[in-house]
């Protein structure tokens, strides 16, 4: 019972993720941020979307970083979320 993986934002800093196989701690990447809006959203929903996906859960924080990161240097909350080629492209 509880919870199977407990995600930290961490606003600038990144992200940690503690799971049963210990912590994963993702730094952002630097960027000039215009609007913080909704990037914990952000970073939550494409965490969640790797996990459904199948990705590791530490490939799935990368990624859900990455896309934060994007999300931050646009203006608004929906309009901030980054596409999925973005993602792709700043994740790797």
């Amino acid at each position: 019972m509880g919870a199977a993986n407990v995600l930290l934002t961490m606003s600038e800093r990144g992200a940690c993720l503690v799971d049963a196989a210990g912590s994963e701690r993702v730094a952002a990447p630097p960027v000039d941020a215009v609007d913080t809006v909704g990037a914990g959203d952000c970073l939550a929903g494409v965490f969640a979307a790797g996990l459904a996906l199948g990705l590791p859960a530490a490939a799935a924080l990368r990624r859900a970083v990455a896309a934060a990161a994007l999300s931050v240097t646009r203006r608004g909350a929906q309009a901030s979320m980054p596409p999925v080629v973005e993602i792709d492209a700043a994740s790797h």
